[in-house]
C-alpha cells in the first residue's frame, strides 16, 4: 500500500507511476481527502486539549471543595458533542482515503519497461534445448486419458478439475516432495504446513482484497480459500517487529491453491493448465529493503534450478509495466516449453513486492544498531506450480507409444521407476 506522506510530497511522481501501470488517478480527490482528514484531526486534537483543560479545572475545584460553575459543565458538554461529531468525520474521511489507497497497485521498479500486454514483456534468457521429436508430440490430455480423468472430475465437482491415479498421482506427490527437499536442503528455506483457509485481514495484507474479491472462493463463515501459499506464509510476519538478526526469512510450503478463475472464460478449458484447484510449492522471502533486489534474483534462480534438475527447457521473462500483478513492483515469469502446444507457457512467477504488502500488514523489523523500526520488504515466487510441471514432463518426456520417461531426479521419489507405461485403455 502507498504511503500517503510520499504521495503528498511527490504528487507528480505518484501520478506518473500510476500512468505506467495504466491507472487513471484523480490526484485532486486523493489530496483533498488527505487535507480534510488532517484538518479534522487537528481540530479534534484542539478540542481534546480544551476538554482536558476543563476537566482539570473541575478536578481542582472538587479537591478544594469549591462550588463548580455550571458554565464549566456546559462547556464540557459542548466540547464533547463537537468532538464526537468531528471524530465521526475523521472516521469517514480516513475510510475514504484508505479505500482509495488500497485500490492502488504497487509502484514499479525503475528497470521495468513500459508496455500493455505480454507481447511487450522482454525475454531475459532461454535455457535448455528443445527436443526434436520424430513424431508429432501430443498435448498432455491426449497421451493417457485413463490416468488423467477430466470427465469423472466434472461429474464429481464440475469443470476445471481433474482426477489423477496410479503413476500420475505418484509423480504429482514425487514432484511436491522433490521441490520441498530441494528448497530446504540446498537453499535454506524453512518448510511450513499452513491453513488452507484464511480470514479477510490476511487476504487484504497480501493484496487480494478488496480489489480482487471475485477471484477467490469464500465460505459461508467468511473464510477465504487460499489462492496461493503466499497469503498465509507472508502473513506470518503480519503485525510483527522482527529483530534484524533474524533476517532474511526464507519460507516454503506446499498447498493446494483455489482460484475462481473469474474473467478467464474460454481460456485453457482443456487439460490441467487453468484449474479451480491445483498444487503449488511456494517461496516467500522477508528481507531488509536494501536486500530485496538481489533476493529477487536469488529466488528466480531457485525456481529455475528445479527446471534445470528436471532437464526441461524454459525461458525467463521480465514483465512489462501493465502485465504485472497488483502487489508486485518487479516480476520475472518463467515459462516452460510445451511441445504439444509448440510454445512456452508460464510455470512460475517471482515478484518483488517491496514494502507494499508489509505496509498493509504492518510488518516491520528493528535495526540492530539504531533500534529504528523499519517497514520490511516481501517477495514471493512459485517453485513450482506442480500441475504445470507435470504437464511439461508428460509432454517433453513422451514417447510415440504413449509411455512417459521419468526424469532421473524424480526416480528415487517414485520407487525407482524409470518409465510410466501407457495404459492399454489410454
Amino acid at each position: 500500500m502507498w504511503d500517503i506522506k510520499f504521495i503528498r510530497e511527490n504528487p507528480e511522481e505518484f501520478v506518473q507511476a500510476m500512468q505506467k501501470r495504466g491507472e487513471a488517478i484523480d490526484i485532486a480527490q486523493l489530496l483533498a481527502l488527505d487535507t480534510s482528514s488532517r484538518k479534522q484531526k487537528s481540530l479534534l486534537q484542539e478540542l481534546q486539549n480544551k476538554r482536558n483543560q476543563v476537566a482539570k479545572q473541575i478536578g481542582i475545584l472538587k479537591l478544594k471543595n469549591s462550588p463548580i460553575p455550571q458554565s464549566l459543565f456546559l462547556e464540557a458538554e459542548k466540547i464533547n458533542k463537537k468532538a464526537s461529531l468531528i471524530e465521526q468525520q475523521v472516521v469517514e474521511l480516513e475510510a475514504g482515503l484508505q479505500h482509495l489507497l488500497c485500490s492502488l497497485p504497487n509502484n514499479l521498479s525503475a528497470d521495468v519497461l513500459l508496455g500493455k500486454s505480454e507481447e511487450d514483456s522482454v525475454v531475459i534468457r532461454k535455457v535448455g534445448n528443445i527436443k526434436q521429436f520424430d513424431f508429432i508430440p501430443k498435448q498432455h490430455f491426449d497421451i493417457d486419458k485413463s490416468q488423467m480423468d477430466f470427465e469423472r472430475a466434472a461429474e464429481i465437482s464440475g469443470s476445471r478439475f481433474v482426477v489423477l491415479k496410479n503413476d500420475l498421482a505418484l509423480i504429482e506427490r514425487a514432484l511436491i516432495n522433490f521441490m520441498l527437499d530441494h528448497h530446504t536442503q540446498h537453499f535454506g528455506y524453512t518448510e511450513f504446513s499452513l491453513p488452507y483457509m484464511v480470514n479477510e485481514k490476511s487476504m487484504f495484507g497480501t493484496g487480494q482484497l478488496p480489489k480482487f474479491a471475485e477471484d477467490s472462493f469464500e465460505t459461508k463463515e467468511g473464510f477465504r480459500l487460499i489462492p496461493t501459499a503466499e497469503v498465509p506464509l507472508t502473513n506470518l510476519v503480519a503485525d510483527q517487529i522482527i529483530e534484524e538478526r533474524h533476517l532474511p526469512l526464507r519460507m516454503t510450503a506446499h498447498t493446494p491453491c483455489f482460484r475462481s478463475e473469474a474473467g478467464s472464460a474460454g481460456k485453457d478449458t482443456r487439460g490441467m493448465l487453468r484449474q479451480h484447484q491445483f498444487h503449488k510449492v511456494e517461496l516467500v522471502s522477508v528481507v531488509k529493503p536494501e536486500e530485496a533486489e538481489s533476493e529477487l534474483e536469488r529466488m528466480t534462480s531457485v525456481a529455475e534450478s528445479i527446471l534445470q534438475k528436471l532437464e526441461l527447457p524454459y525461458r525467463v521473462i521480465l514483465l512489462c509495466s501493465q502485465n504485472m500483478g497488483f502487489s508486485a513492483k518487479k516480476t520475472y515469469d518463467i515459462e516452460v516449453w510445451l511441445p504439444g502446444q509448440s510454445c512456452y507457457r508460464e510455470i512460475s512467477s517471482c515478484s518483488n513486492c517491496g514494502d507494499f504488502q508489509a505496509r498493509r500488514m504492518k510488518a516491520r523489523y528493528r535495526a540492530e544498531k539504531s533500534k529504528q523500526v523499519i517497514i520490511l520488504h516481501t517477495l514471493n515466487g512459485s517453485a513450482l506450480a506442480v500441475g504445470r510441471t507435470m504437464v511439461a514432463i508428460i509432454e517433453n518426456y513422451q514417447n510415440e507409444n504413449g509411455d512417459i520417461i521419468i526424469p532421473k531426479v524424480l526416480q528415487s521419489y517414485m520407487n525407482n521407476k524409470t518409465i510410466i507405461k501407457a495404459s492399454k485403455n489410454g
